[in-house]
């Protein structure tokens, strides 16, 4: 195991989109060119399985030092109603491209910290996107929430607007490390906000707690998980920190690299707290994500409807997401958009009519079929090329960069396929990358990507 960590654990993308933002082609994007992907996209699929939306909410008012999100930290609630007011015109915006009234199968607040905002302009937000939508008849509404601050009147508020699913922010039980992180809660408040989520009538209530944290140790790792047994949330994202502290805009500091677990340790608190969750009837779906057998996740899992875009994992595929709100990302199928970051920046383009993206891509034929691939490797540790593919230029190249990991027992490799195996899982970005043909024409100068392990 330690050989193979050690050969392993390198710079690689999380693969929430390929191609991955870095290699973005902005020569051949436009915002002309995305409209018409958008047009394209909605046309195809609205009346088929519907669209997805992401809205990004980004104040804190506090900054976690863990965190890579795009945040504004303030204390002042008098933000709220103007943010709220420029998303719902940039949705505006776009209903106005589409040809019908949209159908949303899927609806997730992030941040940020959403419930930063008060449960009434949540549930305006909410009633105001739906005064130009409609919903799907199997739609999915949910936010992530922040155990301090997530009111009984918050989750109510979303409920009585359609939210069933809640997702809360634990990362780690023990005080060292939540005082590294700046992100201090006791058992008691996730314990509140988990028990009232489901007495008011939540399907699915998520934490998420993460491993490889500044000063954190295998005995905390098993600590947190033995009091995230004791409230059984249906879903778990269960992950590795990543360490980026020379993105720009970055929290991550107050710490060393020296205070990290080193790799073998990190390793360790991953296939421990696995095995301690499989022991209570989790299942290990995706990368770094569990379930129960009750949950949504689970089951698209069986029924291989699992999907991934820049929301995570999701339980049912759209083609067309539109993400709202400062820094958010969108993805037509045909093409992705990332808006403006600046909060500033982002209300006056609104205000004046216009789709706040600063940057995109426009997918190639190969990106599509390199898409496909590192798609459902992510969601169900195999993909396989049909006949029309066996000519695909890159394939060759594919196949080379994942010989070692053949070698090593990681992946078994078929005439039309491959197949991740059991050993392999903790692997799979690496099995990824080896798809990424853009990465390997272009190598990064400068470091760009968390490390893989």
């Amino acid at each position: 195991m330690c050989s193979l960590l050690q050969k392993y654990n390198i710079p690689s993308p999380r693969y929430t989109s390929y191609p991955t933002v870095p290699y973005w082609n902005m020569e051949t994007f436009s915002g002309k060119k995305w409209e018409a992907t958008l047009k394209k996209s909605f046309k195809e699929s609205n009346t088929k399985e519907g669209i997805s939306l992401y809205i990004h909410l980004p104040f804190c008012e506090s900054m976690c030092t863990f965190c890579g999100c795009h945040k504004r930290i303030t204390k002042r609630h008098d933000v709220e109603l103007p943010y709220i007011n420029s998303v719902l015109k940039e949705w505006q915006l776009y209903c106005e491209l589409f040809s019908d009234r949209p159908i949303v199968k899927e609806l997730h607040i992030g941040g940020g910290t959403p419930t930063f905002f008060s449960p009434e302009n949540l549930k305006m937000l909410i009633k105001g996107i739906f005064e130009r939508a409609e919903k799907a008849e199997d739609y999915e509404l949910s936010f992530e929430g922040h155990p301090n601050n997530t009111t009984q009147e918050h989750l109510q508020a979303l409920f009585d607007v359609g939210f069933r699913r809640v997702s809360y922010g634990v990362q780690d039980y023990n005080k060292t490390v939540q005082k590294a992180i700046h992100r201090v809660q006791s058992f008691e408040n996730v314990k509140n906000v988990t028990e009232w989520a489901r007495k008011i009538g939540y399907t699915s209530v998520g934490h998420d707690i993460i491993f490889g944290l500044p000063h954190q140790k295998l005995e905390h790792v098993i600590d947190t998980i033995a009091m995230t047994k004791a409230l059984m949330p249906d879903r778990l994202a269960f992950y590795s920190y990543a360490h980026v502290p020379w993105l720009k805009g970055n929290g991550q500091r107050g710490y060393k690299d020296a205070d990290l677990p080193t790799v073998d340790e990190k390793r360790q608190q991953y296939e421990t707290g696995k095995k301690l969750l499989a022991e209570v009837g989790y299942t290990e779906i995706g990368m770094d994500h569990f379930a129960l057998k009750n949950d949504s996740l689970y089951q698209s899992m069986v029924t291989e409807k699992l999907h991934r875009n820049f929301m995570g994992y999701t339980a049912s595929k759209t083609q067309l997401m539109v993400g709202l709100g400062a820094s958010s990302i969108s993805d037509s199928w045909y093409s992705f958009a990332q808006n403006v970051k600046s909060i500033g920046e982002y209300t006056h383009l609104v205000a004046n009519g216009i789709i706040p993206i600063y940057r995109g891509h426009i997918l190639t034929e190969e990106d599509s079929i390199i898409r496909k691939h590192i798609l459902n490797l992510m969601c169900h540790m195999e993909t396989y090329w049909q006949e029309t593919e066996t000519n695909f230029d890159g394939l060759s190249q594919v196949l080379e960069k994942l010989e070692p990991m053949r070698k090593d027992n990681l992946i078994s490799i078929h005439k039309n396929g491959i197949k991740v195996a059991r050993k392999g899982r903790p692997y799979i970005r690496n099995v990824c990358m080896a798809f990424d043909l853009r990465l390997h024409r272009k190598k990064p100068e400068t470091r760009l990507f968390s490390m893989t392990v």
